[in-house]
């Protein structure tokens, strides 16, 4: 099946945005996943120059690139994070930092509003993101916790992302939200829940990202099928399962990415353990046509050199479309007008 393959510039926001571009349509790129940092796309500007948007365009006509998406994952996290700290003030614009911890919800959660905005003016009917949790911390449950602890989280993941999504429906856009640990959706049960929470709003979908299923034991696939009507987008990205050898736990005891004590770590698209081929059939059962965006993370190999073979094995797998007739067909003669007597 034909998608528009992407990449992700979350990961190149260190170079600018003509750069990536130029990158980007060099190594055979459809189009990019902008990312809402460096200066990619900067939802501020968006809203307050009106020649920020057509520059962008320019920039994404002169390398022949599309753009199906926009991805503000860094401000997402604050929404609902508990805590918010040093880890927080690192990756938020400065604008948008405050001492006061529930300021920092406040004004992350009017910027993902503005980013359904400035995703409009684009042309760009999907954000990618995510969302934060207030019971992240929570996950091991201990010291206990009680159950209306829990049912707390969901609430007050609801009443900051029902105002959002109030903004996204205003404009036309949709929020994928990637499921990932430290979010309020990780799995599938916690995606589950977190759907029933939001009342399974339309304009509350998911990102599907497999390299984070595979260290948790998830099937990737599955996940696909189980969530058919909420796949909103698709993000590429591979996990190495290391040998098990009574050390390495799945939690990774803290350690760096690379490290080979690690017992996984992400890997450039097509390098690791995800089951691609049965992913993309998967992707090719629920009618999912949107784009196959590669996002680079490997600690192990130059990006330059990760990026250019994602594109190519990716195309590669595209090719497996669903057939125009069963194959089996041909072993009914009726339609040949056989004598059957």
């Amino acid at each position: 099946m034909t998608r528009p393959i992407t990449l992700f510039t979350g990961q190149w926001a260190d170079l600018p945005f003509e750069e990536v571009c130029r990158l980007a349509a060099e190594w055979g790129y459809d189009g990019l996943e902008i990312a809402c940092w460096g200066d990619h796309f900067e939802v501020d500007k968006a809203l307050a120059d009106p020649e920020y948007v057509p520059k962008k365009r320019a920039v994404l006509d002169r390398y022949g690139l599309g753009v199906w998406a926009v991805s503000n994952h860094l401000v997402g996290q604050a929404v609902c994070d508990h805590p918010i700290d040093v880890r927080h003030r690192a990756i938020l614009p400065a604008r948008l930092w405050d001492d006061d911890p529930e300021q920092v919800r406040r004004n992350a959660a009017r910027e993902m509003a503005d980013t359904a905005r400035a995703a409009a003016l684009l042309g760009v009917d999907t954000v990618v993101g995510f969302t934060g949790s207030s019971i992240w911390h929570t996950v091991a449950m201990f010291p206990p916790v009680p159950a209306d602890a829990i049912d707390a989280g969901y609430r007050d993941f609801a009443d900051r992302w029902h105002p959002i999504l109030d903004v996204f429906e205003e404009h036309g856009v949709r929020f994928a939200l990637e499921v990932h640990p430290s979010e309020i959706a990780y799995d599938h049960w916690t995606t589950r829940r977190t759907l029933d929470a939001i009342g399974h709003r339309p304009s509350f979908g998911l990102n599907w990202d497999p390299s984070h299923m595979m260290w948790q034991d998830i099937d990737p696939a599955a996940f696909i099928l189980d969530f058919a009507d909420r796949v909103y987008h698709v993000d590429c990205k591979d996990t190495k399962i290391r040998a098990r050898d009574g050390r390495r736990g799945r939690l990774s005891s803290h350690l760096p990415w690379g490290d080979p004590r690690r017992a996984w770590d992400f890997v450039s698209t097509g390098h690791g353990d995800v089951p691609w081929e049965e992913c993309l059939r998967a992707l090719n059962t629920i009618g999912y046509t949107g784009p196959l965006s590669v996002e680079w993370e490997d600690a192990g190999m130059d990006r330059l050199t990760g990026a250019a073979e994602a594109v190519t094995f990716l195309r590669h797998l595209s090719r497996i479309s669903p057939p125009a007739a069963s194959f089996d067909a041909a072993f009914d003669t009726s339609a040949s007008g056989a004598d059957h007597e």
